[in-house]
């Protein structure tokens, strides 16, 4: 469960623009902000059923939106690279503050 709560959060965060807000809303309120399906459904005066039924729908839409933009793999795969250049220039002590800058401020373009 950790980890689909991880990767929806992710998607969420790369794809949120894309949704209603009624969905930004209900996938905050139990992916970010851990409330239970009862809760939203009593915060928004529905159906405990109408939420699960609507975040489900949003959990599929962002993942066929992943499928389709994959935003959070390049991201992913990108972290992977900077980790790996960054282990590589500090083992051959090449890392110095200009270089960390650097790096740092690749990491952050996104």
């Amino acid at each position: 469960m950790f980890e689909k709560t991880n990767r929806m959060n992710l998607l969420f965060d790369f794809y949120q623009e894309l949704l209603t807000t009624k969905q930004k809303a209900y996938v905050s309120f139990y992916y970010l902000d851990d409330y239970s399906l009862g809760e939203i459904a009593e915060e928004f005066e529905v159906s405990r059923q109408a939420i699960y039924d609507n975040i489900k729908r949003t959990e599929e839409s962002l993942e066929k939106y992943e499928e389709k933009l994959g935003m959070l793999k390049k991201y992913q795969q990108r972290e992977k690279l900077f980790s790996e250049l960054e282990a590589q220039l500090t083992k051959k002590n090449f890392l110095d503050e200009q270089v960390k800058d650097t790096l740092e401020q690749l990491k952050n373009i996104d």
